[in-house]
């Protein structure tokens, strides 16, 4: 199907200012969304109160309008520019929350204006927690036991059916906002006033907590055909309890078997199909690390934090898509950018690894708490890519500026025994340092740090096989190539070599190679692909042209 003919000027929200919890991914998805409308030749006019995002340069969009994210400023932009459809799925959770206000006080059925790429009801079926556990049951989906309350009193009552320590999701708010783990009797009160005060719609679920479980995501994106694939799959570092923005995040997932894999792809994908969501989706799910048992904990019908990362991860521009959807074309009509052959329907293939690392302000908020929990604290994040998930580890933590070259923290190291393994048991910003270097000292095994932390043991082997690394470079007489280019694989610097191993590698020394992004792990030729580094034989990157060339620095 076309371009819909009844769609000329389409108005698309913004995600406002940046805030913990939301930080800049809104804005690369609005600017894709507001180049690809453009390119239909629809007039775009941009709504955001944020300065500091190209989402608001005058060359983003027909009209900018840099305004407070509220209905009554929404509401008198819509009056001055009658725009015929609204877009709201790429501006988080502000602007997914403004477009149900401005449907259910009816001003867009008054003024005609079509609601893009989500419906009322299917956003209500994926927000409402009461609606989406309605859902989930009807599809046959399992959900962990739960109730929707809007009373402090009725979650206390509730609890005690259940019993402590339960979690608190409010409805309709971003990045866990409001809500928590509730241990205490106490800390449940607190945390259920805070949730229904944080709500749209003073509405908070009561969930028996499965802390310990896998935290698994998927990313799927679905036409108004019915079209839908799945993009990417994600797995956390952290298990369930650890809100996503604030794990350490690994993709393609690492630990699942194939009959895990395939079963929480079929989820997703009836899950998607059910809410009729159209373009972009993130569905998140526990999974039982004993059995096959899983249970959905929620859907973002919207693009999302981690619709930022699978686009990068994989290459394939999700909220370019979602746009494309928005305004009449299938999964088969939109073209693949990287490519220039596949369509959008391909689903991409990942043949390297990507690691997420959160970047957390407690830097500059050093009093604030900085333990981590629902409730995402991270003001953005960096992403690595690598042929190994040491390599994209090592990658990623050097690129948080936090001032590491490696998992060796000097703060850390200055500590006793007994605060390490505190540290272990610890659930905050430091907690990978500290079981790195309970590893690195021997005061704790695999199996100990895995019963305090429940985090998979394949990727507490990990931490150990660069400790391994570390304490190989420190014993050896020499630095030959085959330990230089082992060291290099597993993400060391020259110079962090050189400092471990006391010995003058310049003999040694080799240039990474560059490996290619391309949604099809080189299936077919790419136009558009962009570079990570490894160390391989053979370098993918076409050899350099003859044309001048500037280096822009991020």
């Amino acid at each position: 199907m076309p371009l819909r003919k009844d769609i000329h000027k389409v108005m698309v929200l913004g995600s406002g200012p940046i805030v913990i919890g939301q930080a800049a991914e809104f804005d690369y998805a609005g600017t894709q969304a507001c180049r690809a409308l453009r390119e239909e030749g629809l007039e775009v006019v941009l709504v955001n109160s944020n300065p500091a995002t190209i989402m608001t340069d005058k060359a983003m969009a027909d009209k900018v309008y840099i305004e407070p994210m509220t209905v009554e400023a929404v509401q008198e932009i819509i009056k001055k520019e009658r725009p015929d459809s609204l877009l709201p799925n790429l501006g988080g959770q502000t602007g997914l929350n403004l477009a149900m206000e401005l449907c259910e006080n009816g001003f867009l059925e008054k003024m005609g204006v079509k609601l893009l790429g989500a419906n009322p009801t299917t956003i209500a079926k994926a927000e409402d927690r009461q609606m989406f556990k309605d859902t989930m049951e009807k599809i046959g989906e399992p959900i962990i036991a739960s109730k929707v309350v809007h009373t402090v009193e009725d979650a206390v009552d509730f609890t005690r059916e259940i019993g402590l320590p339960v979690i608190i999701r409010p409805a309709y708010t971003l990045g866990g906002t409001g809500g928590g783990i509730a241990y205490t009797w106490e800390q449940l009160r607190e945390i259920a006033a805070s949730g229904i005060m944080y709500s749209r719609v003073d509405e908070i679920l009561v969930e028996k907590c499965i802390a310990g479980w896998k935290e698994i995501e998927y990313e799927v994106m679905r036409d108004h055909k019915g079209n839908a694939i799945t993009i990417c799959n994600m797995e956390n570092v952290d298990p369930v309890g650890v809100h996503t923005g604030d794990s350490v995040v690994v993709a393609p997932s690492q630990t699942l078997c194939d009959k895990e894999y395939q079963m929480l792809r079929t989820s997703a994908l009836n899950i998607i199909t059910e809410l009729g969501i159209e373009g972009g989706c993130n569905v998140q799910y526990a999974l039982n690390p004993e059995s096959f048992e899983y249970a959905v904990i929620e859907v973002n019908p919207r693009v999302s934090r981690s619709s930022a990362l699978a686009s990068k991860a994989t290459g394939y521009p999700i909220a370019k898509v979602t746009a494309k959807i928005a305004v009449g074309y299938g999964l088969d009509e939109i073209s693949n950018a990287v490519t220039g052959k596949t369509k959008a329907c391909f689903e991409p293939t990942l043949d390297y690894c990507v690691v997420k690392f959160p970047r957390w302000p407690f830097d500059k908020f050093v009093y604030a708490d900085n333990t981590l929990g629902t409730q995402m604290k991270a003001t953005g994040e960096v992403m690595a890519i690598d042929n190994s998930f040491e390599g994209a580890l090592m990658k990623a933590v050097r690129g948080c500026e936090i001032k590491l070259d490696s998992m060796i923290a000097p703060r850390i190291q200055k500590q006793s025994d007994a605060e390490i393994k505190k540290g272990v048991s610890r659930t905050d910003d430091q907690r990978l340092f500290h079981i790195c270097e309970a590893l690195r000292r021997g005061i704790m095994t695999i199996e100990e740090i895995h019963d305090i932390t429940t985090m998979d043991v394949f990727f507490l082997h990990k931490f150990q096989n660069i400790i391994d690394m570390e304490k190989e470079l420190a014993s050896a007489e020499k630095i030959d190539s085959d330990l230089y280019i082992r060291a290099k694989k597993m993400g060391f610097l020259d110079k962090t070599i050189e400092q471990l191993s006391g010995k003058d590698i310049s003999d040694v020394k080799r240039l990474p190679v560059y490996k290619m992004v391309d949604t099809c792990a080189a299936e077919f030729e790419a136009e558009t692909p962009y570079y990570y580094s490894t160390y391989d034989e053979e370098t993918e990157v076409a050899p350099p042209s003859g044309k001048k060339k500037i280096l822009v620095l991020g």
